[in-house]
């Protein structure tokens, strides 16, 4: 049994965006057990003293691909399966180090890497895996170059991959029933094209409305959810229309769709900072030309996009869509959405909003009795000023997961 007492932290009460002084925190097997003032100290508990920090629940990003160890996603798929595993270790780590204690994996990761990380095989993110995400013949999961004679794609067989092809409403029905059952928690999608594939316009719509529909219905016998890649009013409305929970992305998106996902009570995720990534390092880090040419389309409408969203009350959580070496921007998703919306609502988009996208209300992304023991101890003000959060975690004392430190920079 493990015992922890937090004392004398500046608790962050995300729900509220209020901070609760001088308060205790106490966590036992994995769990917090209870928060307030000046709490008895349990017997046989580690005592640690937070005084003048802030202790703020662990960060969640709902759109990551932990296995993108290169940005040319073709080059990635190819790759031999173990490489395409090792360097993935170390990009889990780096997400954890941040401070982001839970992702949602939208493409690549699965069962076995989600198992790895929960069981400290290795040390990274609670995983939420998505699996291969599922892409049509030509979309934006389809890596094949243009060719007079298409070969078979194996994209479905190699752990570097993304994404899988399979069309028709019988092969998705099937594709669904798959990935769940090798343990994705979500489906992923892509219902428009894209910028790193090479023969589907941004304006490109994928699958059919039968084929949505049935994606979508395969996932909620199973008690999930699915999340669709999506750019343009078009493709947005239709995906949400057809029952699809989670669009992702969205820079496109017009005030009318904006008010149409706020009716349905969908969500978006917003993902800004990999299009500052790709078009500052993108073509020195391998993104393809015909990717590189895409970028603009797309990058100069994400802020409007925000703005749009929060003023029709959208529900958002935070993604980063990261690839390869840009991993290591991941924490500046923060800067970006603080500097349009406020620190506040950007906190509540990466905790709250974030596990109530996981169906995890109450027991992610806060600090109550009950919910999972995911903290963050931060040297400075997260909502005076964000960049305490920014960087690599340099600014983050100490990283709890599950209840037990990964990080843990405060003398017993």
């Amino acid at each position: 049994m493990t015992s922890i007492l937090i004392q004398s932290a500046n608790v962050l009460d995300v729900e509220t965006l209020q901070f609760l002084p001088d308060t205790d925190v106490w966590v036992q097997d994995g769990l917090i057990q209870a928060v307030g003032p000046k709490l008895p100290v349990p017997e046989g508990a580690q005592t640690l003293s937070a005084q003048g920090l802030t202790l703020m629940p662990g960060l969640i990003d709902c759109h990551v691909h932990v296995i993108a160890s290169h940005l040319n996603l073709t080059y990635n798929s190819q790759q031999p399966n173990v490489f395409a595993t090792l360097r993935a270790i170390p990009i889990m780590k780096g997400m954890l180090m941040r401070g982001f204690t839970t992702v949602r994996d939208a493409g690549g990761a699965d069962w076995n890497l989600a198992e790895a990380t929960r069981t400290d095989l290795v040390e990274g993110p609670r995983i939420f895996a998505a699996g291969r995400a599922l892409s049509q013949t030509g979309g934006h999961g389809d890596g094949r170059p243009r060719s007079d004679e298409l070969e078979t794609c194996a994209c479905s067989t190699r752990v570097g991959a993304l994404a899988r092809v399979v069309d028709g409403v019988d092969n998705v029905r099937l594709a669904v029933r798959e990935e769940i059952m090798k343990g994705a928690n979500q489906i992923k999608i892509m219902a428009s094209g894209g910028v790193a594939s090479p023969n589907d316009p941004i304006h490109y719509l994928g699958y059919s409305e039968g084929e949505i529909r049935a994606i979508v219905d395969e996932a909620e016998h199973a008690g999930t959810y699915v999340m669709a890649h999506a750019y343009t009013p078009k493709a947005i409305r239709r995906a949400v229309d057809f029952g699809v929970r989670s669009i992702e992305h969205g820079n496109l998106i017009d005030a009318v769709t904006c008010a149409f996902m706020a009716e349905r009570g969908a969500f978006m995720v917003p993902t800004l900072i990999t299009y500052e990534a790709l078009a500052n390092e993108g073509a020195s880090l391998g993104l393809p030309p015909v990717s590189v040419a895409k970028i603009e389309t797309v990058r100069g409408q994400g802020q409007k996009a925000l703005e749009l969203l929060a003023k029709a009350g959208v529900k958002m959580a935070l993604g980063t869509d990261l690839l390869g070496e840009s991993h290591r921007h991941q924490s500046e998703e923060l800067r970006i959405r603080a500097g349009i919306l406020g620190a506040g609502a950007t906190l509540q988009q990466a905790t709250v909003n974030a596990a109530e996208l996981l169906n995890m209300p109450g027991q992610l992304g806060v600090i109550k009795p009950g919910a999972k023991a995911d903290l963050l101890l931060v040297q400075g003000n997260p909502l005076a000023d964000i960049s305490c959060l920014l960087g690599q975690g340099e600014n983050i004392l100490s990283i709890m997961k599950d209840g037990k430190f990964y990080k843990q920079g405060l003398p017993a």
